[in-house]
Formats: C-alpha cells, structure tokens, sequence
C-alpha cells in the first residue's frame, strides 16, 4: 500500500463513510487468559463515543512506511492452502458473525504475542464502495467500480488507573475515584487484506507497531508465519555499523556528512514530487553514492557485500538509515545538534595535532539562554 491509499482507508473511520457497525473484542489478562468477550453496537452509541471507538482503531493505521507501518507478505503456499490465511480469509468473509471463527484468532493472537499487563483485542469489519476514479484522478463519486472488504484488528494495552480524590459536581461533595481501566492506543494492529492499486490483494497485510524499535517479531512469525523484518531502529544502528566496518579508515566525518547530504536531498525531492510509493533506497544507490563522496572503489564494494549480508539485498528506506531532522555529532564532553540543511556550518580541523570541531556561527549567540557578543580581534 501506499501514502494515498493508506489515507483513503483512515478517511473511513468516521461515523459518516464507515459501514463499521459493531465492535467485536476480548480483554485479555496479564496472564493470558480470556477474562471476557463482547460485541458493542456503534448504532446505538453516542456520536462522541463512536468517534473516540474509531479513533483508536484508525490508530492502527497511523504512521509512516516502512516504520511503523509495513507489508506482510504471504507466499503463494499459504495463500493457496495454510492454516494463518484461511482464518483471516475467513474471518473476513463471516463478517465477524462467526462466533468459533472469533475464538479461534483471539487464541491464535493469544498465543502467538508477548506482552506485559492486560490488554483488549479489538476487531472491526468494514464494507468499502470504492469510488470510481477518472483518468485525471477525479473521484466519480456516482460510480463504484469495487467493494472492498476488509478487517481491522488494533491491540490496546489496558492501564490501571490509581485511587484518587475527586469532586463530583452534582452533589457538591469531595470523594474517592474508585480503579479504573483505561484503554491505550494500539500496540500492534493490522488490516487484511491490504489495498492496492485501490482494490483487495490477499496476498498481502498491511502492519502497525507502535514502537519503531520493536515490532512484536514473535507475533509476526507466530500468527502470520512470515519472517520478521527488522525494526526500523535497528535498521538504522545496523546501518552505521555496515558503514563504519566496510569503509574503515574512509569512514570520515566529511563523507559521512556528504552522504547524509545527498539521502536527505533524496527524501526531499520524493517529498516535492507528491509520490505515495515509498522512497527506498538499494546498496547500489547507496554504493554509487560512496563514489560520488570519493570512498575508493575496493572500499563501496566491501559496503554492497556487508550491506547485502545484514540486510538480505533488500532495499531500505532512507528515513531508517539517517535522521532527516536533525545532526548530531558527539563527543565524550560535547553533543551538537544541527539541522541538517545547515549542515554546512559544521568544519574539522586539526591545529598543533588537537582535532577542533568548528562552526560556524550566523546570527545572535545565546549562553543559558543568555544573549553574548562576541569579542572582538583587538580585545582577544
């Protein structure tokens, strides 16, 4: 799925566009165990509760691709015949009416993930008139090329709450709040089947985490029976260790500024050019960009062997690999933080044989908040 597609679906968890019509769950307890089910009606709800209800499950599809958002991907195999596709398969098509088809995904999510505390499994079934679209990309609303058919499944964690005093207005008296439980946003979610090219693919399940370094791998590969991908924060520690053991010595700060240059140039062209596909980035980009920094050839191709070793070949996305926010350069008794577009204020210089980071300083200085001046040649 891609940017547009993904907001196509979330403009559906709304009470106007949503053919949502009940919500179907079960709390689970801190040790694992069903503690109760229930099936809540959204047609009998207040607006505003039926607002809050859709919003936490549109939380599952919240974020950004290939960080908290990314493709399960199943096999030919399991697509014709396994026992994870056929359950979600089902499931969908029951339109969550059946009560054993239920039970058995809570039991499969149940077994199949670690988490600390109690926590609600709530799933949602949602009919979707697609819209016919025009060559120009104008909505036909009048025309409805496809039904989309799909479910949500958000895992919300359940917090405590503490006892507390309380004023209770209608009776003008102070008095205990008594333990409450509140529900978190979703941990983890996904959405079967995933919509692409505007239209149902089975092949593929589109997946939420909450935490971009964890993704639950032990849910991944329990319930899906897929291979986990690596958390998008550990792709980025694994990344600079690929860069700093293939280019040794060459991994300095002038190269590795220059290709944290050109990746956050990439991200900002992709960005101006208003394409939904994700922007991902393979080791022979990434390689052709070393050259361009002057890293020696033997050294580029070191980096394609080890980047294809920790990554399976796979191709990244750039926003993974470097911060597009921010630069900081550490020292033992220094951090300096820098935007990235001014990245270019930033020098080294080695003086008397002592290593000196400079910048370069443009407009006012502040010291603790604090506005100096600088001294002058004459006073210096």
């Amino acid at each position: 799925m891609n940017e547009k597609e993904i907001a196509e679906i979330r403009r559906r968890f709304n009470p106007e566009r949503s053919n949502i019509t009940a919500i179907h769950g079960c709390y689970v307890s801190g040790q694992r165990e069903i503690v109760s089910r229930f099936g809540q009606s959204l047609a009998s709800a207040a607006q505003e509760e039926t607002e809050s209800i859709l919003s936490v499950l549109k939380r599952s599809l919240s974020g950004t691709l290939g960080r908290q958002l990314n493709d399960i991907v199943f096999d030919t195999r399991q697509v014709v015949d396994s026992e994870e596709h056929r359950l979600l398969m089902a499931l969908r098509d029951s339109g969550l009416k059946d009560e054993g088809l239920t039970e058995a995904f809570y039991q499969r999510v149940i077994e199949s993930l670690t988490m600390e505390g109690p926590y609600l499994i709530l799933l949602a079934h949602d009919k979707y008139d697609v819209p016919y679209k025009a060559r120009d990309g104008a909505p036909n609303p009048d025309g409805s090329c496809d039904v989309f058919t799909y479910v949500l499944c958000s895992i919300c964690p359940v917090k405590e709450t503490k006892p507390a005093l309380r004023y209770d207005v209608p009776e003008s008296i102070i008095c205990n709040r008594d333990v409450d439980w509140l529900i978190s946003p979703p941990e983890l979610g996904f959405m079967f089947p995933a919509f692409d090219d505007r239209a149902a693919n089975i092949y593929n399940a589109l997946y939420y985490t909450r935490k971009t370094d964890d993704n639950h791998p032990e849910f991944i590969e329990g319930f899906f029976n897929v291979e986990p991908s690596m958390p998008a924060d550990m792709q980025h520690e694994t990344f600079k260790e690929v860069l700093v053991e293939s280019l040794e010595e060459e991994c300095s700060y002038n190269v590795v500024q220059e290709l944290q240059g050109r990746l956050t140039e990439l991200v900002e062209e992709h960005k101006a050019s208003k394409n939904p596909e994700p922007l991902t980035v393979s080791k022979n980009t990434l390689g052709r960009m070393l050259e361009a920094c002057g890293v020696a050839p033997e050294k580029t191709e070191a980096f394609r062997e080890k980047f294809d070793e920790a990554f399976d070949g796979g191709a990244l996305s750039p926003g993974n690999l470097i911060s597009t926010k921010e630069m900081v350069i550490e020292a033992p008794n220094v951090t300096i933080k820098v935007d990235p577009e001014c990245g270019d204020l930033i020098e080294t210089r080695t003086i008397d044989g002592r290593r000196y980071i400079m910048v370069r300083v443009e407009g006012d200085i502040e010291f603790n908040g604090l506005n100096v001046q600088f001294e002058s040649p004459e006073q210096e």
